[in-house]
């Protein structure tokens, strides 16, 4: 439960949010994209937290996503890399939208 809770802080507290881990290609592609378009989203990385793996089981329940990287913008489920690369041509009213930029 206390994973649960950290992940929908993290949602509610960032304009941006990617649970990542770090040595996934699709996760660097999402980040390196957000970067792009001026976000500093807050990313953590699960495999490298010690909860990390709770964290990624309380997304997967709260999202039915259990891969990585799993984006939130505006507190909003996006989705993985697919779905974030899917909306380029939204992003930028998103994001605004978010006050993320």
């Amino acid at each position: 439960m206390a994973a649960k809770t950290k992940a929908q802080d993290i949602i509610d507290n960032n304009a941006v949010a990617v649970f990542s881990k770090s040595y996934c290609p699709y996760c660097k592609s999402t980040k390196s994209l957000l970067s792009e378009m001026g976000v500093k989203p807050y990313i953590i990385e699960l495999d490298q937290v010690d909860d990390g793996a709770a964290i990624q089981d309380a997304l997967e329940e709260m999202t039915q996503q259990r891969s990585v990287p799993n984006v939130f913008i505006d507190h909003k489920h996006i989705g993985g890399n697919s779905e974030l690369q899917g909306k380029k041509q939204q992003l930028p009213q998103l994001l605004k939208d978010a006050n993320a930029i």
